[in-house]
């Protein structure tokens, strides 16, 4: 007498044409591997994975703008320094943005939020572009003069501007952005 085994085919809940058995170990529904998300404890759906997720953001959507105003103030009044600073900036931008993302974190009481990296960036942007605006015109200005001719130096602080710049807002991102509660 032989006995037949009939498995029923089961397909992933977001992707009903692929079948699968893999399933959520949360939920219990049925994922294929391209909806799998692979956690310390096993596969989860991205439903599952998103609503643990949130539960860690806590910002506000004023503390995304406190943080914008934070890092827009201390790069701006770092960049007024950076003519000073030469090629030490290489170094100088990367505490700069670490120090600003510090400064952050402590104002917002360790608040954190998946755009709040963006908005402290941002910040960095906006006030190295007014930085960039306000070399550019002294820069400007010396081409204008008809005594003094271009002075190199305006070209080369503003390019350390825009280096310092980029330094700064990558670090700063980064670094919020892989701050832990705890």
């Amino acid at each position: 007498m032989a006995t037949e085994i009939t498995e029923e085919k089961t397909f992933c809940a977001n992707h009903p044409e692929r079948e699968t058995s893999l399933r959520c170990n949360k939920c219990g529904k049925y994922i294929c591997v391209k909806c799998a998300r692979r956690t310390a404890i096993g596969y989860r759906c991205p439903e599952c994975v998103n609503q643990q997720q949130q539960i860690f953001e806590t910002a506000t959507w004023s503390d995304h703008l406190i943080a914008a105003v934070i890092a827009a103030v201390l790069t701006f009044l770092g960049g007024l320094i950076v003519p000073r600073l030469s090629w030490f900036v290489i170094f100088l931008a990367p505490m700069a943005g670490g120090i600003i993302a510090e400064v952050i974190f402590r104002v917002l009481k360790k608040r954190r939020g998946k755009y709040l990296p963006w908005a402290a960036a941002g910040g960095v942007v906006l006030s190295g572009a007014v930085l960039c605006l306000i070399y550019g015109v002294a820069l400007l200005l010396s081409l204008l003069d008809p005594e003094g001719g271009w002075s190199f130096r305006e070209l080369i602080t503003l390019g350390w501007t825009v280096g310092y710049i980029a330094l700064c807002a990558s670090t700063l991102y980064y670094r919020l952005r892989g701050i832990r509660i705890g």
